[in-house]
């Protein structure tokens, strides 16, 4: 039937004086649609246009009809068709809101056909090609789903005696409830459009005729979101101008009101009221503890300067009785345990070069020969490059919070840095070399004696078994080992419950038992502390160093059960998070030893060793050395 209605150019009788959708794009298939061609268009053309000077289609077709209403055909442009024939019969006449609603159709130019534009057009109204050469309709696309614009639309009103064509913006609001028109038959929507250029004036055509039907193309300008060939995707949906802003909510949040503070995250949620009061009475009880603490920091506060006021009163009887002849204290058990109470300042010196001896026979003198030897190497570059590193950097980090031995500044940064190069000259003959940890116990001993005389101190402390095993590098490493196994003996006999906890986690002496020992304590325990243990140190020998670092493993129980072995070996080191965190929200000063972040002071630490005195023995230590090390 096609080709039949194309070839004799006649119109049928039946058809309806306006144009009606063909049925390849219409969505009712009961209609009857005529067929039609280009001739029959311009015939029709023709006799309805009652001026004929004016509306006279000539040989050039359609192009010079719409040179001489002052239209445009630009494929570039926006292409409308619609009806206008007053004289249409239709029961239901299609409203505004059903051409918005209603699905795209695809158009075809009359000097571009292979051009594309979506125009969006209600199911009353005729698409028509104006070309000569009747293609084949392109096929349908599924569109997605038009949404209102906020760009203007085009409204043409023919219920007028002039035809006005005017461009409106149609919000959301206006495309859901459109404004009444005389006759909405006449109306076409064009709100897909989206013009970049401002609105056009209104258009006024006069017409000899109002129930005179005409096509026309509308002058709206090109929008580069229409497809082309050269842009063939459709354009993105306009953003929506209204965007979620953040408002800050009055009250408690919706997660605050679920969450207790009060009770583990996997348990239900209390009650808000008893919530806040058990959160209350936990404050309660956090300020009785702080308040509990403070109490018993100030007892031992007090504790201690009684303990400092008896040594005072105390120093008539050292010089009376100790101080002639240091060895009384091991045949008297008073004056032993006026020992262990501390040695007077005054008298700390005298006292600890005759505990520690000279076993050594060092001269006078061998300090001033190591020293003259060490600047010798230095001046000549000969002493090593290696060594010398290693002793600045043990030294910067020696007793910081004195300040007396920092590097270029401390006023006693010399004498030190002298006193180490002189024992690295002494040790050299002996084929050892620095050890790191040194530092600590050089300073210790030029706080309290010059450095000649702390120089032969120092040597001979060293050369005690212990501490040479521990400073002997690598020659001594059986004897280290044999220690280790000493200590391990000691705590399961005396603290049962903290070695099967290392041996659980699989923590060794050799893990932290090193650090005690190589600085004497000077890096873990407040000085005060320190001072009083090196006394006791130098009259009991190495057994002592044993039943110190037990009793500081003592005061740090409570807090060695943890089920992480990094979490131990940190608490070990002294680097626990928690701890240093706790202790700078109490005040306390955290400039001397590592462990003071744990509470671990002079009276807490030989309030322990003073408990030892149930289980210690001497001869179970005598009885260990015999078994580890029997050649000593």
């Amino acid at each position: 039937d096609d080709e039949d209605g194309a070839h004799d150019g006649a119109v049928p009788k039946k058809r309806p004086p306006s144009f009606m959708l063909d049925d390849a794009f219409s969505d009712n298939e009961d209609i009857d649609v005529p067929e039609f061609n280009p001739a029959a268009i311009r015939e029709e053309l023709a006799k309805n246009l009652q001026s004929a000077d004016s509306w006279h289609v000539g040989d050039n077709g359609i192009e010079d009809l719409t040179a001489k209403i002052g239209f445009s055909v630009d494929p570039d442009e926006s292409v409308s068709t619609f009806d206008i024939d007053a004289g249409h019969d239709v029961d239901s006449p299609p409203s505004v809101s059903h051409s918005l609603s209603s699905p795209r159709i695809v158009s075809q130019s009359s000097s571009h056909q292979d051009s594309l534009y979506e125009v969006p057009l209600s199911s009353e109204f005729s698409q028509v090609s104006l070309s000569d050469h009747q293609s084949p309709p392109p096929p349908q696309r599924e569109e997605p789903e038009a949404v209102p614009s906020e760009y203007p639309a085009v409204r043409i009103d023919l219920s007028a005696p002039e035809v006005v064509a005017t461009e409106v913006h149609m919000d959301r609001a206006s495309v859901e409830e459109p404004a009444p028109m005389q006759n909405p038959q006449y109306a076409a929507s064009h709100e897909a459009f989206h013009p970049k250029r401002p609105p056009s004036p209104k258009l006024k055509v006069p017409l000899a005729n109002a129930g005179a039907a005409s096509t026309s193309s509308l002058p709206l300008p090109s929008s580069n979101s229409l497809p082309t060939p050269t842009t063939p995707k459709l354009s993105e949906p306009a953003t929506p101008t209204t965007r979620h802003r953040p408002t800050r909510s009055a009250g408690p949040s919706m997660l605050d009101k679920v969450i207790s503070k009060t009770r583990p995250p996997h348990l239900p949620p209390k009650p808000r009221t008893e919530d806040r009061k058990h959160l209350h009475d936990w404050e309660e009880m956090m300020k009785q503890s702080r308040a509990a603490e403070e109490k018993r920091r100030k007892a031992l506060l007090d504790r201690r300067l009684a303990r400092e006021r008896r040594i005072e009163e105390s120093l008539h009887t050292w010089e009376r009785e100790i101080v002639p002849d240091w060895t009384v204290v091991h045949r008297n058990p008073n004056l032993r345990r006026l020992w262990w109470q501390g040695i007077p300042t005054k008298l700390r010196a005298p006292m600890w070069q005759a505990a520690v001896g000279n076993s050594l026979v060092l001269s006078k003198d061998a300090y001033k020969t190591c020293l003259s030897r060490a600047r010798r190497a230095l001046a000549s570059g000969s002493f090593p490059t290696t060594v010398l590193s290693l002793l600045e950097d043990d030294i910067r980090t020696t007793l910081p919070s004195i300040h007396l031995f920092m590097p270029e500044k401390g006023p006693m940064y010399q004498d030190l840095r002298d006193m180490l190069c002189a024992w690295v000259v002494s040790r050299s003959d002996e084929g050892l070399g620095y050890v790191v940890g040194i530092a600590k116990i050089a300073a210790m001993i030029l706080l309290n004696m010059p450095a000649d005389q702390g120089f032969i101190v120092l040597r001979n402390l060293l050369e005690r078994h212990c501490l040479r095993s521990f400073y002997g590098g690598m020659a001594t490493k059986d004897d280290v080992e044999a220690y280790y196994r000493i200590f391990d003996t000691l705590l399961a006999d005396g603290m049962p419950k903290i070695y099967f906890n290392f041996k659980q986690h699989q923590v060794s002496p050799a893990a932290y038992f090193p650090d005690w020992i190589v600085p004497l304590f000077l890096d873990h325990l407040p000085f005060e502390a320190c001072a009083r243990v090196w006394d006791v140190i130098m009259l009991e020998g190495d057994a002592f160093l044993y039943r110190t670092a037990l009793a500081i493993l003592g005061v740090l129980e409570p807090r060695l059960f943890f089920p992480d072995k990094k979490e131990l070996l940190e608490l070990l080191r002294g680097e626990n998070k928690a701890a240093l965190e706790v202790a700078k929200r109490d005040g306390r000063l955290l400039n001397n030893g590592k462990y003071e972040i744990y509470g671990v002071d002079e009276e807490s630490l030989w309030e322990r060793i003073s408990s030892m005195d149930e289980w210690w023995r001497e001869s179970t230590w005598k009885r260990l050395i015999e078994r580890e090390l029997p050649d000593l």
